[in-house]
């Protein structure tokens, strides 16, 4: 019983991958495993299931594999570089998986209440516990929200296998493995060097937090110090007094603000080029949720997207992106090993899974949409840059 239901996964998931589900019919599973069709409904209630469990089976086998590979690795680091580095691995072994999960599943409303999604879940959980591990030993930055960074390590695996599968930009996702990890662990991990710096924004962003939340007169300089991660003591190295420092929130975000401004209006500089490029490309689809839903669902997980002359124009899209990262690079304001298409597939794919998050999954007003935004643009913008730069 048991070898036969798994000669019919085997069969539809070969199937499918080929020919997709709207034309692998039940029959074709069945002459492919040489059995009667009525067979197949023995364990499976109908196309649809059989599609889903194609899925939770190979990702119940991706998760538990990849539990096995964390296996003694300790650091959050490496344990973050094996997840990305199996997850690659897994998508260029098995790309007939990845083609149904992409093209097929993940288009599919019902996926999302169905079993196979509590398994993605759990491999979800899998990542978050190492981000929230190394924020806890001190490696990665407390003042990130890691949810989303898990959404953008998600959304750049995503668009890496369509890469392969699809667009056929390359060959093997797992050659992207090195230009991928760069760009997560530059955005989260604690850069050494420049404590004093590091200290001082955390003890404003700390402050900004308590003063809005209980006011001047009851916030205590010891909740922000806690807040900030630092010794009570410590706030007295860099400003006079409870009023000095709340007083130098304000000097610090208008001085950014100006320097913005400046930068828009006149200088352009390749980084405010990026910043304002990503903003409006939430503006634009935001403005559209109805194609948003559309392109979330039925276009960017449709294969023939990829070999239609929409995609060449998207493609357009595309390098315009690319080509601020060359011009950042050439001008030494983006680090000199950034690989345009990888960020353009981490940006793409961490918008990819923030809309849907907010709109397919759940409750979209219970997301603070524009604090998400705010904290992507500063994520991507500290993956690239040469320097990181500290905003409050």
């Amino acid at each position: 019983m048991k070898k036969t239901k798994n000669r019919i996964l085997v069969a539809g998931e070969k199937l499918i991958a080929e020919k997709g589900i709207a034309y692998a019919t039940v029959g074709s599973v069945a002459r492919e495993v040489k059995i009667a069709d009525s067979l197949i409904y023995k364990y499976f209630s109908s196309k649809e299931d059989l599609l889903f469990s194609i899925a939770y089976q190979r990702m119940d086998e991706a998760t538990a594999e990849l539990e096995e590979q964390l296996q003694g690795i300790k650091d959050p680091e490496s344990r973050l570089r094996k997840m990305i580095w199996y997850s690659l691995r897994y998508n260029d072994l098995h790309p007939a998986y990845a083609r149904i999960l992409l093209f097929e599943v993940r288009s599919n409303k019902g996926f999302y209440s169905s079993p196979g999604y509590q398994i993605m879940r759990k491999h979800a959980a899998i990542t978050m516990d190492i981000l929230k591990q190394g924020v806890a030993d001190g490696i990665f930055q407390d003042d990130i929200d890691m949810r989303m960074v898990r959404d953008i390590i998600y959304g750049t695996l995503d668009l890496e296998a369509i890469g392969c599968i699809a667009a056929r930009e390359i060959e093997r996702s797992i050659d992207d493995f090195d230009d991928i990890v760069a760009l997560i662990l530059n955005m989260i991990t604690i850069k050494k060097g420049n404590s004093k710096s590091d200290n001082c924004n955390r003890i404003l962003m700390a402050a900004e937090k308590v003063f809005a939340r209980d006011g001047f007169s009851k916030a205590k300089v010891s909740e922000i110090a806690k807040l900030a991660g630092v010794g009570e003591g410590t706030i007295y190295d860099y400003f006079k007094n409870k009023e000095d420092l709340i007083l130098s929130i304000p000097a610090k975000r208008l001085q950014n603000h100006l320097d913005l401004l400046s930068e828009v209006f006149h200088a352009r500089s390749p980084l405010r080029k990026l910043e304002g490029l990503i903003r409006s490309h939430f503006t634009t689809y935001l403005l559209n949720r109805e194609f948003l839903k559309i392109f979330l669902l039925d276009i960017q997980f449709n294969m023939r997207f990829y070999h239609s002359t929409a995609y060449d124009i998207f493609r357009k899209y595309l390098r315009i992106i690319e080509d601020v990262i060359e011009e950042g690079k050439a001008e030494k304001t983006f680090r000199s090993d950034v690989n345009p298409r990888v960020f353009r597939n981490t940006f793409l794919g961490a918008f990819s899974h923030l809309a849907l998050r907010w709109f397919i999954l759940g409750n979209d007003k219970k997301y603070d949409k524009t604090m998400e935004i705010n904290l992507l643009v500063n994520l991507l913008s500290s993956a690239v840059v040469a320097v990181k730069e500290h905003v409050i």
